[in-house]
C-alpha cells in the first residue's frame, strides 16, 4: 500500500469514527428522560426575555415625541435588517413600529407595496401571533 492510500484509509476512519460519536451523543442526548422539559423551559425563558426587552424599550404612549422617535428607529433598523437580509429580526423591528404606528392600516399599504412577498407574509403572520399574546395576557 503507497502512503497516499494509507492517508485515505486512515482519514476515512477517522471521519467515520467522529460521525458515529455524534450520532451517538445525539441519541443520548435525546433519550435522556429530561430533554424535552429542559427544551420548552429555555425556549419559555428565551420568549419571557423577549417580551420583558420588548415591553422594557416600548416608549410611553402619551409622550408624541418618544414615540415617533421609537417609530422612525424601529423602522430604520428593519430597513437595514432587511438589506442585510436578516428577514427575522428585520420584521420583529418592523412588527413593533406597526404596534405603535398611528394609522397602521396605510403603514402596512407601503409594507405590501415595498416588501417581499415572503417578507410582508411574516410580517403580517408576527402582527397576528403578537394580537394572540396581547389578547391571552390579563
Amino acid at each position: 500500500m503507497s502512503s497516499s492510500q494509507i492517508a485515505t484509509v486512515v482519514a476515512g476512519v477517522c471521519g467515520s469514527m467522529f460521525l458515529a460519536y455524534c450520532i451517538y451523543f445525539d441519541y443520548k442526548r435525546r433519550s435522556d428522560p429530561d430533554y424535552k422539559k429542559k427544551l420548552i423551559e429555555k425556549r419559555a425563558q428565551r420568549q419571557e426575555a423577549d417580551a420583558a426587552d420588548m415591553q422594557s424599550r416600548i416608549p410611553d404612549l402619551t409622550d408624541t415625541a418618544a414615540v415617533q422617535k421609537f417609530f422612525l428607529e424601529e423602522v430604520q433598523i428593519g430597513e437595514d435588517l432587511l438589506t442585510k437580509g436578516e428577514y427575522e429580526s428585520a420584521v420583529k423591528h418592523l412588527t413593533n413600529a406597526v404596534a405603535v404606528c398611528g394609522q397602521p392600516q396605510q403603514l402596512l399599504q407601503v409594507f405590501k407595496q415595498t416588501l417581499p412577498p415572503a417578507v410582508f407574509q411574516m410580517l403580517i403572520d408576527n402582527i397576528n401571533q403578537m394580537k394572540d399574546v396581547t389578547h391571552k395576557v390579563p
